[in-house]
C-alpha cells in the first residue's frame, strides 16, 4: 500500500448521513483536563471554538466542535497536551478508549506513539554516544555482533553510521511496518532485518550509496535497535527506560511489546478507517526502536521540554548541550538526528502513524513550546492537523501555521465523506481544466480512493483510482493503488496489469515487485 500524502493518513469516508450530523446536537463533552493555572481554561476554549469549519464548494462554512469532528471523522479519543516556556501548560482528552465503548480516555491514557519513538530512541543512542560506548560516524558493522548489515557496491567507500542511520540518510530500505496482531508469531530482530519468517516486511538492505539521499527507512532504526542491545547486552525496553524515560520520570511510557497486563488496560484500542477496532485491540511491534513506544502527549511534551532545555544549557538529564544541539541541526535533507528539522526556524518534531493510532509531536527549541496531540483512529491525522492548527493560531506558532493550511485534500475527503465518490470527481474535474496551477495532484485522489477503499466501499474507490491514472498516466504511485483496489476487488488480472505498469514507470517499486509475486505473476 503506497501513499503519495504521509502526513494525512487513512480516512474512511463515512455515509452521506453525515451531512445530516453537522447540524446535529452536541452532547458529548471532555472527560478530564489539567490545567497549570485557571487562566489557561480560556486559552483551551479559544482553541475549541477555532477550529478551521467544514468547508464545501459553493457552500458557507459550518463550524463544528471537535467532539463533532471526532465523529465526522471516526475518531473514538483524542489527546492533547500544551506545553510553553519549558512546562506544561495544559492536557485535555476527548471521547472514549475504544469505539462503541464507554470508558472515557484519560490524560494517563496509553496510546502507541508509531514513529514518535525514533527520535526518543535517538536521545537514547546520542547519550551513549556521548559516554563514549560507540561513535556517530564510524562502520555501524563495528558495533553489530549477532548480524550485519550484507556489504555490496553500495558501501564499498560510504558506510552505514550511527548518524546516517538516525538522519535517515544510510541508504536502507524498509520505510515502516505494520506490526503483527497480537496473537500472530512474531520475529526476531534479526530476522525482521534479513526479512525471514515470521518477519512481514522485506530484509533490510542498502541499496543506495550511504550518506547521498534522505529515504525515510524505519528498517535502518531496526538496525540501530539492534546494535544497542548486541552492545549493551539488555533488552531494548530496559535500555529505554534505563536511559531516557526513568530520567525524565516518565511513568506512562514504555518500549515494551507487548505490554505487561498492568500497562495494557491503561491503554487506548486502536481503530480502523472503517470505524471498527482491531482485532486484540492493537497490534505488536518488536521493531521498538521504529514504532514500539507506548506514551501519553503529556510524556512526549516532556520529551520535547528536554530537547529543548538541553539545547539551551539548563539542562542534561539525558544529553548535554552540544549533543542537543547536534540532534537539532540538520544531517540530511530533513531530519537532525532522530528529529525531524525545518529550515529558518527553531521548530522540531515528528509524527507517527501504527496500525490504528495516528500522532504528532512539534516543539519550538528557543521558545520551549510547543504540542503533542494522539488519536486512536487511523482517520486521526486530520482530527490532528485541524486541532493543531487552532492550537498554533492561539498561540502564535507561525513557523508551524504555514505549514497546517487547509489543503484541496481536505475539500476532497469532506467531499467524498458527506456526497460520496461522484461529488469528489465533479469538483477535481473542473478544478482540473484550469490547469496545474490550481494546486491539483496525483495524491489528492489516491488519498480519497483510500478512503474509500478502507471504508469497504470498493466500486466507488475503483472510479476515483481510475480517474487518477487518467489524469496522471505518469504517475507509478497512482497505478500502484489502482492495482491494490483491484486485488481488493478480486479481479486479479486488472491489478496485475496496474502494477506492471507501475512497475515500468518506476522500476525501484519495491511494493509492486511483493504484489506481482505475491499474485504469481513475474514482474
Amino acid at each position: 500500500m503506497r501513499r503519495t500524502l504521509p502526513r494525512l493518513a487513512g480516512v474512511a469516508v463515512a455515509s452521506c448521513a453525515a451531512v445530516a450530523f453537522l447540524t446535529a446536537a452536541d452532547t458529548r463533552k471532555p472527560t478530564t483536563e489539567w490545567l497549570v493555572r485557571p487562566s489557561e481554561a480560556a486559552r483551551v476554549a479559544r482553541v475549541e471554538a477555532g477550529l478551521a469549519p467544514a468547508t464545501l464548494p459553493g457552500e458557507e462554512p459550518r463550524h463544528l466542535s471537535v467532539q463533532q469532528w471526532m465523529e465526522l471523522y471516526g475518531v473514538p479519543g483524542l489527546s492533547v497536551a500544551v506545553f510553553e516556556k519549558h512546562a506544561l501548560v495544559w492536557a485535555k482528552t476527548y471521547g472514549v478508549k475504544q469505539a462503541g465503548g464507554t470508558e472515557p480516555v484519560t490524560i494517563d491514557t496509553l496510546f502507541q506513539s508509531a514513529s514518535i519513538s525514533k527520535p526518543v530512541t535517538a536521545l537514547a543512542a546520542m547519550r551513549y554516544a556521548e559516554q563514549g560506548k560507540w561513535s556517530l560516524d564510524a562502520d555501524i558493522n563495528d558495533k553489530l555482533v549477532s548480524w550485519k548489515v550484507p556489504e555490496n557496491d553500495f558501501t564499498k567507500e560510504q558506510k552505514v553510521t550511527l548518524r546516517r542511520l538516525l538522519s535517515h540518510s544510510a541508504g536502507l530500505t524498509v520505510s515502516g511496518f505494520p506490526g503483527y496482531p497480537v496473537d500472530a508469531p512474531r520475529p526476531t530482530v534479526q530476522q525482521i532485518l534479513d526479512g525471514a519468517k515470521p518477519a512481514n516486511t522485506g530484509p533490510v538492505r542498502v541499496d543506495l550509496v550511504p550518506g547521498t539521499k534522505t529515504r525515510y527507512s524505519g528498517g535502518g532504526t531496526t538496525v540501530v535497535q539492534l546494535m544497542m542491545m548486541d552492545q549493551l547486552k539488555k533488552p531494548f525496553p530496559q535500555i529505554m527506560k534505563e536511559t531516557v524515560l526513568a530520567p525524565l520520570g516518565l511513568k506512562h511510557s514504555s518500549y515494551e511489546q507487548p505490554l505487561p497486563p498492568a500497562l495494557a488496560a491503561m491503554t487506548a484500542t486502536a481503530t480502523r478507517g472503517d470505524r471498527t477496532s482491531v482485532g486484540g485491540r492493537w497490534h505488536v511491534y518488536p521493531e521498538m526502536a521504529a514504532a514500539g513506544l507506548w506514551t501519553t502527549p503529556s510524556d512526549l511534551a516532556r520529551i520535547a521540554i528536554e530537547v529543548s532545555k538541553a539545547k539551551a544549557g539548563t539542562s542534561k538529564r539525558v544529553v548535554s548541550q552540544a549533543m542537543a544541539k547536534q540532534m537539532l541541526t540538520k544531517q540530511s535533507e530533513t531530519f537532525g538526528i532522530g528529529f525531524q528539522v525545518w529550515d529558518g526556524t527553531d521548530r522540531f518534531g515528528h509524527g507517527g502513524s501504527n496500525e490504528g493510532f495516528r500522532a504528532l509531536l512539534v516543539a519550538f527549541a528557543d521558545s520551549g513550546s510547543g504540542m503533542a496531540l494522539m488519536a486512536n483512529s487511523e482517520n486521526g491525522d486530520l482530527l490532528i492537523e485541524r486541532v493543531g492548527a487552532s492550537i498554533t493560531a492561539e498561540y502564535g506558532w507561525k513557523p508551524f501555521k504555514e505549514q497546517l493550511q487547509e489543503p484541496l485534500v481536505m475539500t476532497a475527503d469532506l467531499l467524498a465523506r458527506l456526497k460520496g465518490a461522484d461529488a469528489v470527481l465533479t469538483w477535481y474535474e473542473a478544478r482540473h481544466k484550469a490547469g496545474p496551477a490550481e494546486g491539483l495532484s496525483p495524491g489528492i485522489l489516491n488519498q480519497v480512493g483510500y478512503s474509500l477503499l478502507w471504508a469497504g466501499k470498493v466500486p466507488d474507490a475503483l472510479k476515483v483510482f481510475e480517474a487518477n491514472v487518467k489524469h496522471y498516466p505518469a504517475d507509478a504511485n497512482a497505478y500502484d493503488s489502482l492495482g491494490e483496489a483491484y486485488l481488493k476487488a478480486g479481479k486479479n488480472p486488472e491489478a496485475i496489469l496496474n502494477y506492471k505498469k507501475s512497475l515500468e514507470l518506476d522500476p525501484k517499486n519495491t511494493n509492486a515487485v511483493r504484489m506481482l509475486e505475491k499474485l504469481g505473476a513475474r514482474p
